[in-house]
């Protein structure tokens, strides 16, 4: 059961409770007698409740970055909050957009549905819009036959849970006007052919040892993360479709383990 459906359960319960105690209850109670500890308890949380239920449907739902597929840009243990309303107003629990805004932009760091597991939260680079034609070749980048350049920015090296030390290079990537870093990690291959699964879409992609291509379907979206070799991202899941998005991600309010973090601005 998901946070925001055990949050809806206890609103409906607590403002039942306090509905029944407005209109039938207190009209019976001695008004000696205090509210019972159910009554009174309903109706202290259900405000606190209501009002937590509604920033997070519709304003902003924070967010712990779990794994390293998104360094630099993110690390393990950022908290991170998501942006609800940007991509449009969804329904709480069902997901269901009810009020347009605006579209996901490549380059965008959004959150999203897993398409495997639904009740799984992701969060990638917005690489390619639909209708997009996306090659990853010689662990580069090209968008509708451009070459998003990539310009050396020195090593970047970072510690794995279970202390494994990993050596990367990174790179600034220019992604049709948006700047932003990413790792490569030479030692590794440009995919690995043998974690690609069965996806819907599959055939509007191909895969070599040389290169993958796609070509993004109406409504999906085609997500990286920015530390490409150490990322299962829609090169091996495949799309994100419009219903399985959740917002995006623009501010790092708190890292127990690297408070200078605090504060930043995901780009």
């Amino acid at each position: 059961m998901t946070f925001a459906l055990i949050m809806f359960v206890l609103l409906v319960l607590t403002g039942m409770i306090w509905l029944l105690d407005f209109y039938v209850l207190r009209q019976k109670r001695n008004k000696e007698t205090g509210e019972p500890w159910w009554v009174e308890y309903s109706k202290s949380f259900f405000p606190v409740i209501l009002a937590v239920f509604m920033l997070r449907s519709f304003v902003v739902e924070p967010f712990k970055i779990p794994s390293g597929s998104m360094i630099p840009t993110l690390h393990v243990g950022d908290f991170i909050l998501v942006n609800r309303y940007t991509y449009g107003l969804r329904l709480p629990i069902i997901n269901k957009k009810i009020v347009e805004i605006n579209q996901p932009k490549r380059g965008d760091v959004m959150v999203f549905h897993y398409p495997n597991d639904p009740s799984t939260d992701y969060i990638k680079r917005v690489i390619g819009l639909p209708g997009d034609s996306i090659v990853f070749r010689n662990k580069t980048l090209w968008l509708n036959g451009v070459e998003q350049k990539q310009q050396d920015d020195g090593e970047y090296n970072y510690v794995e849970s279970g202390l494994h030390f990993v050596h990367t290079e990174r790179y600034k990537e220019n992604l049709s006007g948006w700047e932003h870093a990413i790792l490569i990690n030479p030692d590794m291959p440009q995919i690995r052919l043998d974690n690609v699964d069965e996806f819907p879409f599959r055939e509007q992609c191909s895969y070599s040892e040389q290169e993958m291509s796609c070509k993004g379907p109406a409504g999906h979206y085609f997500m990286m993360g920015d530390n490409r070799d150490n990322s299962r991202d829609s090169r091996y899941w495949g799309f994100v479709s419009d219903d399985l998005i959740v917002g995006k991600a623009f501010f790092i309010w708190m890292n127990f383990g690297e408070l200078g973090r605090i504060g930043l601005t995901v780009d």
